[in-house]
């Protein structure tokens, strides 16, 4: 059964930093697109970051690029998200999540993606 399950997440001050994790269960995360998303309250799901399972540039949302890394660990079958520099907006719940490597598919859509993590907190206090 395929889990994906996020660390990391905690409460920092504004310009803080913190590494989020996403372990995958067993499988190898460069046979799969990797993405993380957030959700804050009253919010809709929106795409952070994403890695495709080649490799390639990585693809972040306007509102974390220069910010945010994401990257992997692939014989530890992990994900990571590297935030610095953090604003109060990005206070929400971050979830990892996997979609096959079908070429094509834009990895930006949450809806491409089959597994999810049960998501870590992050808040960022002014």
């Amino acid at each position: 059964q395929v889990q994906l399950v996020e660390s990391g997440g905690g409460l920092v001050q504004a310009g803080g930093s913190l590494k989020l994790s996403c372990a995958d269960s067993g499988r190898t995360v460069s046979n799969y697109n990797m993405g993380w998303f957030r959700q804050a309250p009253g919010k809709e799901r929106e795409f952070v970051a994403a890695i495709a399972w080649y490799g390639g540039n990585p693809l972040y949302s306007d509102s974390v690029k220069g910010r945010f890394t994401i990257s992997r660990d692939n014989a530890n079958h992990t994900m990571f998200l590297q935030m610095n520099s953090l604003k109060t907006e990005y206070s929400a719940v971050y979830y990892c999540a996997d979609a096959p490597p079908t070429q094509g598919i834009d990895i930006l859509r949450d809806s491409m993606y089959n597994y999810w993590g049960q998501g870590t907190q992050v808040t960022v206090s002014s």
